[in-house]
């Protein structure tokens, strides 16, 4: 057992300064009020127009070649014979203004026989030949 002196007997405990710790918090607030980012700044957005006229003009025609199992070809629902496509070809090229037109071939047909008719329709002018399926 220890004995007490007249001086020992009120320890001082050890603890934390809250006050510099209040300090640093109130600079770095004041701090990171001054330097904070600019309010949100987004772009001008604007409605779109009207489109112009020529714009909203009607699309040129579809030009669909058909070629069926017997070999026969069907240019936009008219049975024509094959000898006569470039010709057609050229004429409906040239009235609908495009340079576009689809040719669908059955499952059944070898590719040489839908190759022919691309063949001949670039040769009419065609500068873009799409296939459709069925």
């Amino acid at each position: 057992m220890a004995m007490a002196f007249h001086g020992e007997c009120t320890q001082s405990r050890p603890g934390i300064n809250m006050t510099p710790m209040i300090d640093i918090l109130l600079v770095l607030m004041i701090i990171f009020m001054v330097i904070r980012p600019p309010g949100a700044q987004g772009l001008d957005a604007g409605l779109p127009s009207d489109a112009p006229a020529e714009a909203r003009r009607d699309p040129a025609p579809q030009i669909v070649v058909s070629v069926e199992p017997d070999g026969k070809v069907i240019l936009n629902h008219e049975s024509i014979e094959r000898r006569d496509l470039p010709e057609k070809l050229r004429s409906l090229l040239g009235d609908a203004g495009t340079d576009t037109l689809f040719v669908r071939g059955d499952k059944t047909l070898l590719f040489q026989d839908v190759a022919q008719v691309v063949d001949i329709a670039r040769g009419a002018g065609a500068r873009r030949v799409g296939l459709l399926t069925r």
